[in-house]
């Protein structure tokens, strides 16, 4: 995700200063990458971690092809998400908003390159507790090789997740019973609302946002880390237009129906957890793996 000292100079770059010491490995696709950001706000359902919040909000990020890579390198994450993630998980001994600072390769809300063709969109869904940034890298990558990038931040499930209006919500979904019945499929049924809700405002009929104009309904994918990963099956068993799953390191949870689900799916996994036949997680992808026909 990040590497050691950069010292190339950009002279599209707009960072004041000298360069920072973290910053995300370079893009190896032929395109110019461009993001912006989305407050969205699902009024259709109540928040399933927040007790008497009546709408879902989310913070959504987007990457895409731009014309250019000139401007104001997007922000990694904010300082304050930055403070959260780190004395969230113990890390101490680095400046609190070190997060804040690694350099990142997409221009803020850069104009969207000119395409002949619509674009494959991929949306991107983190691990518990980790924020949309953690796959920025990731998600620039695939932008600078043609296809535009969705990543949500799962509000509450997320040490940090910062807002436009200033507020800094925090992981709420930890104070849950997590060994308690039902709580990890709760996470990726909630996922699966969370991705179908940000489908629907990307390819709706007034999109807003640079960006969401290149994207083609009829080819979209999801892939997520963890949990993220896990819950792209019921994502797309809630939802025919999500053509293609990857589930990245993630256990599964969610009943396949008997007939199976026949759109194309991959599990990519760490050797040493998801063998097959050496149990532990990799039991959950053994048994859907049979129900997997695409």
């Amino acid at each position: 995700m990040m590497g050691g000292m950069d010292t190339s100079g950009d002279a599209g770059d707009a960072l004041a200063g000298p360069e920072p010491a973290l910053y995300l490995p370079e893009p190896t696709g032929p395109s110019p990458v461009g993001t912006t950001s989305w407050w969205l706000t699902d009024t259709s359902r109540p928040d399933p971690w927040a007790a008497g919040v009546n709408a879902r909000e989310l913070m959504v990020s987007l990457w895409y092809p731009a014309t250019s890579s000139d401007g104001r390198r997007a922000e990694y994450m904010t300082p304050a998400e930055s403070e959260l993630q780190l004395t969230s998980r113990g890390i101490a001994g680095v400046p609190p908003d070190a997060l804040s600072t690694v350099r990142t390769h997409a221009a803020a809300d850069a104009t969207p390159a000119e395409s002949q063709r619509a674009l494959p969109l991929v949306v991107l869904s983190p691990g518990f507790t980790s924020p949309r940034s953690t796959l920025t890298a990731l998600a620039e990558d695939l932008a600078s090789h043609g296809y535009v990038v969705a990543g949500i931040d799962h509000t509450y499930e997320s040490f940090a997740t910062a807002f436009p209006d200033g507020r800094v919500t925090t992981c709420l979904a930890r104070q849950a019973p997590r060994r308690g019945p039902g709580f990890w499929e709760k996470v990726a049924a909630g996922r699966a609302a969370d991705v179908r809700f940000v489908l629907g405002q990307l390819i709706g009929a007034h999109p807003a946002g640079p960006g969401a104009g290149l994207i083609d309904p009829s080819r979209m994918a999801m892939a997520g880390h963890s949990v993220g990963g896990g819950a792209a099956i019921p994502a797309m068993l809630a939802d025919s237009r999500i053509r293609a799953g990857i589930d990245m390191d993630g256990s599964t949870c969610a009943p396949i129906p008997d007939h199976g689900l026949s759109r194309p799916f991959l599990f990519l996994g760490k050797q040493s957890n998801y063998t097959p036949g050496s149990g532990g997680n990799a039991t959950t992808w053994e048994r859907d793996w049979k129900l997997l026909t695409g």
